[in-house]
């Protein structure tokens, strides 16, 4: 059974991985989460994966991929380049190329060092901005690569996989962390707690979903 087992969360601090850390404290005996400092456009993104593992007393992992910025120049790197969506076929300006390749192999390094067999991501392919490293197909792809690789059984589990964002504000419901998600976790691109600048797109993606989930919520109170 996963309750006798244990768990790495990949967590960022946002609404998606903070809703997974909860999941996955409810589903595994044990939990960890890592976090990646890749120089990120803004810090307080670590800063508040810090400290929600340790008001939850998760014990935190904070990995140095600092590299990853020197090779990846985008919006989410680089204060001079405009944060922009997927146009014209083109990736948005805010997609790292190789993020989670990376992020997902160095996961499954830490989880082979603590002796935990699954690795949680709460990556999307139904509210994925356009990123290819978030669809189902590519995390199956590395999960085979990653366990050949090391010769290793983990299981990297995605239970935001098929949930668009009003959906995802259902769950944190269910896990009865909703407020504690909309007050506590860092989405906007623009570095504010909580609802965030409301105008960057992920502040806009987590802000519809909220406002389409309350609505059909029972009594439709925020």
């Amino acid at each position: 059974m996963l309750k006798n087992e244990k768990a790495i969360v990949v967590f960022s601090g946002g609404q998606d991985s903070t809703t997974c850390l909860f999941w996955a404290l409810k589903t595994f005996k044990e939990v960890e989460a890592v976090t990646f400092d890749y120089q990120q456009r803004h810090r307080k993104e670590i800063e508040c994966a810090k400290a929600i593992a340790q008001e939850l007393h998760v014990k935190h992992h904070l990995l140095d991929m600092q590299l990853l910025n020197q090779l990846a120049p985008n919006a989410l790197t680089r204060d001079q380049i405009e944060i922009t969506n997927e146009e014209d076929g083109e990736l948005p300006s805010t997609f790292v190329p190789g993020r989670n390749l990376l992020f997902f192999s160095f996961a499954a390094v830490l989880a082979s060092q603590v002796n935990a067999k699954h690795i949680i991501t709460g990556v999307s392919e139904t509210d994925f901005s356009g990123y290819p490293d978030c669809r189902d197909a590519f995390i199956k792809s590395l999960n085979v690569s990653i366990n050949l690789s090391m010769d290793k059984q983990f299981v990297i589990h995605t239970p935001l996989m098929w949930l668009d964002k009003e959906e995802t504000w259902k769950l944190a419901d269910e896990l009865h962390v909703l407020d504690y998600i909309r007050d506590k976790t860092l989405t906007c691109y623009e570095g504010i707690i909580g609802d965030g600048c409301g105008d960057c797109p992920a502040c806009q993606l987590r802000n519809k979903g909220l406002e389409k989930y309350l609505t059909t919520r029972k009594g439709g109170e925020a």
